[in-house]
């Protein structure tokens, strides 16, 4: 695993070199193709993967925040899923697919504050607390004082504010509760190292093609499939570039109203401002989130998660990419049979987006045995061995 895939999510320590297209899936497999075939980096929609989309409505002391969902299913449990840092829902989309033909349930894909397409009125504030309030709120507002029971999902990050939620008692008829490749000791370790990795990255993109590229060949997301619908979500068009003809007129501006300032002032600002606007025109995609503005908010998501994860009463599943960094609190507990574990090995830290056929067995089986819900399609349960 490389340092890339510590990536946005802010989880998980390298440990093993990427193995770019070893997703272990079906799906990953779609990624080995022979020599002289080129690869299809041309983004997919979401509607491909989900049923329906909704903007949920959430009322606040500031006004009305907007938050973006997307749904399969109409029966069984609500499987309420969380993504990553600098990612979107639509991380989870070919999940659903895998998840919805094995068991019935409902999938509500959430779009965290400042993330996807979700637009709430105070964008800066990210902390744990808020996101967890977040979550109670959405499920309120879709379901009102009788929710459907509810599993929540979540990754990295959204496996942080997952478990918050749980803590905090804000989902009243939740039933189980998973995290995927978050263990608290391997993400505090890694916020040491995380600010170098967001400033390696690339800033802008030349294209969406581009970027699902980058996320591929970085072993960022191992999976192209996965790659082409999720990468829509974590990147976005620069700010006031909508067409080459429109990014060469506020060039042009720029430039007219630096020559009308005092002698000697066209130096600096107007180059660089020239300089900014070309790079936008060149590259016109950027990361819709600025993780590095969001450090002060890296402590609280992790703190204190392992045993708030130990505490919480209901019937809980970890699923790790590897037991090399499991730390101490989680090993006591995993051994006293706390929760149910499961290691899913050759992938990176986007367990769900490298092998999601494989996390969509872990989880249909973890729903069965627990008689949370019904298999179908035939789908036989494999309970894991640890």
């Amino acid at each position: 695993m490389s340092a890339l895939e510590k990536s946005m999510h802010l989880g998980r320590l390298p440990s093993r070199p990427p193995l770019p297209g070893s997703g272990g899936s079906q799906s990953g497999a779609k990624m080995r193709m022979g020599p002289g075939r080129k690869r299809d980096f041309t983004p997919v929609p979401w509607s491909q993967y989900f049923e329906s989309m909704e903007d949920v409505e959430v009322e606040n002391e500031t006004g009305k925040d907007i938050f973006r969902v997307y749904k399969s299913g109409s029966e069984g449990p609500v499987l309420l899923l969380l993504h990553g840092g600098g990612h979107s829902a639509l991380s989870w989309a070919v999940f659903t697919a895998a998840i919805i033909s094995r068991v019935q349930c409902r999938i509500v894909a959430l779009d965290l504050r400042s993330h996807g397409e979700t637009k709430v009125k105070n964008s800066e504030d990210l902390s744990a607390e808020t996101m967890a309030k977040d979550v109670g709120n959405v499920v309120e507002a879709m379901y009102g004082d009788l929710p459907p029971p509810v599993m929540l999902i979540g990754h990295s990050m959204g496996g942080a504010i997952a478990v918050h939620t749980a803590a905090a008692n804000l989902v009243p008829s939740l039933l189980g509760l998973c995290m995927i490749d978050v263990v608290e000791g391997t993400a505090m370790d890694a916020l040491n190292s995380m600010q170098n990795f967001l400033r390696g990255r690339p800033k802008t993109f030349k294209s969406l093609e581009n970027a699902i590229e980058w996320s591929v060949k970085s072993g960022q997301i191992r999976n192209l499939e996965s790659a082409r619908v999720s990468m829509v979500g974590q990147v976005k068009q620069c700010e006031g570039i909508t067409s080459p003809e429109s990014s060469k007129s506020i060039v042009e501006g720029i430039i007219e109203e630096e020559e009308e300032d005092e002698e000697g002032s066209e130096s600096v600002n107007k180059r660089k401002k020239e300089d900014d606007m070309e790079t936008k025109k060149d590259h016109p995609y950027t990361w819709r989130i600025e993780l590095a503005k969001t450090e002060k908010y890296w402590d609280g998501w992790f703190r204190g998660l392992s045993n708030l994860f130990l505490s919480c009463p209901i019937p809980k599943l970890l699923l790790l990419a590897g037991v090399d960094r499991l730390d101490k609190d989680l090993t006591i507990g995993q051994m006293q049979g706390k929760f149910q574990m499961q290691v899913l090995p050759q992938c990176g830290h986007a367990v769900h987006e490298d092998a999601p056929d494989k996390v969509a067995e872990a989880v249909a089986t973890f729903l069965i045995r627990h008689r949370f819900a019904e298999p179908i399609g035939g789908f036989q349960c494999v309970f894991p061995g640890c």
